[in-house]
């Protein structure tokens, strides 16, 4: 038997993501089957396809993706076979996603609660740890001035409304009037477009001097909303931006401002982080953004989307998701 996958044929563009099959998976010892509802897609994996990303390069043909979200179906030797039927997201270990059926580690598998979606589960279950582990290390505090780089993203929009719970005075940036229009929806105070000559100096004139600055854009960007920080000011930079960031920030002899990242490496620490937001989003204080959904064969069209930057929130590809999972 036989499985629909999505194959990295080489690397390039978007189109070298292709559409075929692949052996029905079977768990070895520690492993579950998952039939796959929902993979995410994130912004990363399209720059893996296209070059490879820092010291990991692809080596096709290979199944991209490294988060799903389904319903366990067969366990292998040593894992409790009361998982079976349960619905769940897992990490895939970095390969494997962009499929309708998955082997995965038992100890990567985190239950989703009864009345939260499994589409949402997968939304927030990186993005989620990320924002969460970003918010802690900054240390937020009531009436903190907070600016949100990439606002309108999945780890953006969740950002907006940590910080905003948190009692932070939120400015969120982000690129054209859509996504500032969501910022604004989620609860951002201010919200300006950073393609506009002078949005430093609106931000400036809204907020003064921040305490607090979430970076996931790098580059000009990042640079110029590090000169928004007061003295003892905070900025901590996550995803593809952060190593171009903390190039521009080297030797800027600016010792009163901490600037940290944040992410997490091991998946077992991974799996254990998934599970605070998903509580978070069950109890009613996030709301993971969906802006797009692809089904699993136009996995290259999700790339193309997410590339053009006409993407909001999270962008999932559709594997076999129950109509009743579309929230």
């Amino acid at each position: 038997m036989s499985v629909r996958v999505v194959w990295l044929t080489e690397l390039g563009g978007p189109d070298v993501l292709v559409p075929g099959d692949a052996p029905d998976p079977t768990p070895g010892p520690g492993q579950v089957v998952v039939d796959v509802a929902y993979a995410k897609v994130t912004f990363v994996e399209t720059q893996f396809r296209a070059t490879g990303f820092g010291p990991f390069t692809p080596e096709p043909p290979m199944v991209m993706g490294n988060g799903v979200g389904g319903v366990v179906t067969a366990v292998g030797a040593g894992v409790d076979g009361g998982l079976v039927g349960r619905r769940v997201v897992a990490g895939t270990g970095g390969s494997g996603g962009y499929a309708e059926r998955v082997a995965v580690e038992a100890a990567a598998v985190v239950d989703v609660p009864d009345g939260l979606g499994l589409d949402t589960a997968v939304a927030v279950m990186a993005d989620g740890r990320t924002a969460l582990l970003l918010v802690r290390a900054a240390g937020l505090r009531d009436g903190d001035r907070v600016l949100v780089e990439a606002a309108a993203g999945g780890v953006g929009t969740l950002l907006v409304q940590l910080a905003t719970a948190a009692g932070a005075w939120v400015v969120a940036a982000a690129d054209g009037e859509p996504k500032t229009r969501l910022a604004f929806d989620l609860g951002a105070d201010v919200a300006v477009d950073y393609r506009e000559p002078g949005w430093t100096g609106t931000v400036r004139d809204a907020a003064g001097p921040l305490d607090v600055v979430f970076d996931g854009v790098g580059g000009a960007v990042g640079r110029a909303a590090f000169e928004l920080l007061g003295p003892g000011g905070r900025m901590l930079s996550y995803g593809p931006g952060e190593r171009r960031v903390g190039r521009s920030l080297r030797g800027t002899g600016e010792p009163a401002r901490r600037r940290a990242g944040a992410g997490v490496r091991h998946a077992g620490r991974a799996a254990r982080a998934h599970r605070p937001g998903t509580r978070g989003r069950a109890n009613g204080r996030l709301r993971p953004v969906i802006g797009q959904r692809f089904p699993l064969e136009r996995a290259a069209d999700a790339h193309a989307a997410i590339e053009s930057r006409a993407t909001v929130g999270k962008t999932l590809l559709v594997a076999a998701a129950p109509a009743d999972e579309f929230t």
